[in-house]
């Protein structure tokens, strides 16, 4: 199932029905962040202590936004994978797969627009090597060129190795970008 436009959502969104996350579903989490992005289990007590207290808010469009101390982590549509919010992306960007997009696909990105293939593929995109491609469904942290920090976050459409034969198309529909609703969210 496709990640939903919560994070194409350019108006600010507001937090629905916030709830204590037991200890037990807290454990799953973890363990579900670390199958999804190895390279964080070093990091994973920092990013989420055992003996804190995660928060669940309920989002548009039926997604789940786990918080700590009001500060959020990770984003989930139903069944989907499991999401870094731009923030964690920020504090720990060498714990994610990154691809890069040349800066003629920056003010799309950061209005909203699907990212297509072709920002990717030019002289300023950077897709990784063969051997260490990513697949369709894996979950990318977008890196703008000249630029220190991600400004996307999202589920790819096509693995890169298929981006770089086709040359065109969407590479991701909607994510979490710099500036969206997600990005803004206040939570109290």
């Amino acid at each position: 199932m496709a990640i939903p436009p919560l994070a194409m959502v350019k108006d600010d969104i507001s937090a629905g029905a916030k709830s204590k996350v037991k200890s037990s579903v807290q454990r799953g989490i973890r363990t579900k962040v670390i199958e999804t992005y190895p390279l964080l289990a070093p990091h994973i007590d920092e990013i989420i202590p055992k003996k804190s207290q995660l928060d669940l808010l309920k989002l548009p469009d039926r997604v789940s936004l786990y918080a700590l101390d009001n500060n959020p982590l990770f984003w989930q549509h139903m069944d989907d994978p499991i999401i870094p919010h731009l923030k964690v992306v920020h504090a720990f960007p060498q714990c994610f797969p990154q691809i890069g997009i040349d800066r003629g696909a920056i003010r799309f990105v950061l209005s909203g627009a699907a990212l297509m293939v072709p920002g990717l593929t030019s002289a300023g995109g950077k897709l990784p090597e063969k051997g260490s491609e990513l697949k369709e469904g894996e979950v990318a942290v977008i890196m703008a060129e000249g630029k220190e920090e991600a400004c996307l976050v999202g589920q790819l459409k096509m693995g890169t190795e298929e981006m770089k034969e086709k040359k065109k198309g969407v590479a991701i529909d909607s994510g979490h970008y710099l500036g969206d609703g997600l990005w803004k969210l206040t939570i109290d």
